[in-house]
């Protein structure tokens, strides 16, 4: 997955300058966005503060760690089996 060059922080600056006020053209522009990743944002962040968006940051990286380890002990599991039937 590509790394946002804007961190969790700096995304809900730009998200709080638009409660503030500016619009969403003046912002893609000041920050040279396009309107679906400030949109997407939006989605993702909105109302957040920094700290849950760190906590979601480190749950999102544990959720992909388990998936990996889950998806290893699958693929074993699945090669002692085919192992033990060729054996019987």
């Amino acid at each position: 997955m590509k790394r946002s060059r804007f961190s969790d922080e700096q995304i809900i600056g730009i998200l709080k300058e638009h409660q503030a006020g500016l619009s969403a053209t003046e912002l893609c522009r000041k920050y040279g966005i396009s309107d679906a990743t400030f949109y997407t944002w939006r989605k993702k962040y909105g109302g957040m503060e920094v700290s849950e968006a760190k906590r979601l940051r480190a749950l999102e990286e544990e959720n992909a760690r388990l998936k990996k380890l889950l998806a290893e002990s699958m693929m074993d599991v699945s090669t002692l089996r085919e192992m033990l039937a060729k054996n019987f």
